[in-house]
């Protein structure tokens, strides 16, 4: 990172950046072409072992990139404020914000499709007592994320 003045370590600082975020973008690879689509996401594990968890449809670019090349890139912000200045080169802007990669892959296991489901759940609402029947898992796709690596920077 080249401000490293800007650059967050604190793993409780960086997972709280994580859980205030509400859209996380993935970055696929399609031969030759960069695709980025904006997604809802639910974490489960912390710094050193996190997976995020995401949901779709079955077909789609999206499927079928997964399903093509698991290697992925993200990346989530929060608090975007423009600070103004009485000439051009002083505005800045605040922000928090997370980049990383990481392997992605669809989520077979029933069970873990109801533990990425309620993280979905927990993530946008804050609540986790969420119930899902058969039917509403067996109809969309989950897939997960587990990150390789990853930085957190702000300018607050």
């Amino acid at each position: 990172m080249r401000r490293k003045d800007r650059e967050v370590i604190d793993h409780d600082k960086i997972m709280n950046v994580i859980k205030n975020c509400h859209c996380c973008r993935l970055g696929f690879y399609d031969c030759g072409d960069v695709y980025i689509v904006p997604l809802n996401f639910g974490v489960v594990g912390d710094i050193d072992s996190l997976t995020l968890y995401f949901h779709g449809a079955f077909e789609g670019r999206k499927a079928e990139l997964i399903n093509k090349n698991p290697s992925v890139g993200f990346e989530m912000d929060r608090g975007y404020e423009l600070q103004t200045a009485n000439v051009p080169c002083g505005y800045s802007a605040k922000f928090e914000s997370i980049i990383g990669t990481g392997k992605v892959s669809v989520v077979e296991d029933f069970a873990e499709k109801v533990e990425g489901l309620t993280s979905i759940m927990k993530q946008a609402t804050g609540k986790s007592d969420w119930k899902f029947n058969e039917k509403m898992v067996n109809g969309v796709c989950v897939f997960k994320l587990e990150v390789e690596s990853l930085s957190c920077k702000e300018h607050l």
